[in-house]
């Protein structure tokens, strides 16, 4: 038997599955990198005003996915979350 040439269309896409609660959502809203604007603050384990915000009550860095970081930046803050508390200023 010939195939078609028909595009591949998944089963059950219709407009009603995009309705449901517990897809995600195809549209996702982006943030930009509060420290990669113009006049960011510096991160360094010195800035501790800084790192705070960035250091939720319990003491654990927040995920980039909360505080909206740019990948570079995460790593960055990261280290230098690290190196303050190892030098006991957070």
């Amino acid at each position: 038997m010939k195939r078609k040439n028909k595009k591949f269309i998944k089963k059950g896409s219709s407009s009603l599955n995009k309705l449901s609660l517990f897809q995600k959502n195809d549209n996702k809203f982006s943030k930009k990198c509060p420290l990669s604007i113009k006049n960011a603050p510096i991160i360094d384990y010195k800035n501790i005003s800084v790192l705070r915000k960035y250091v939720s009550d319990n003491g654990k860095i927040l995920s980039s996915k909360i505080s909206s970081v740019s990948y570079n930046k995460q790593r960055k803050l990261n280290r230098e979350i690290k190196k303050a508390k190892i030098l006991g200023l957070i």
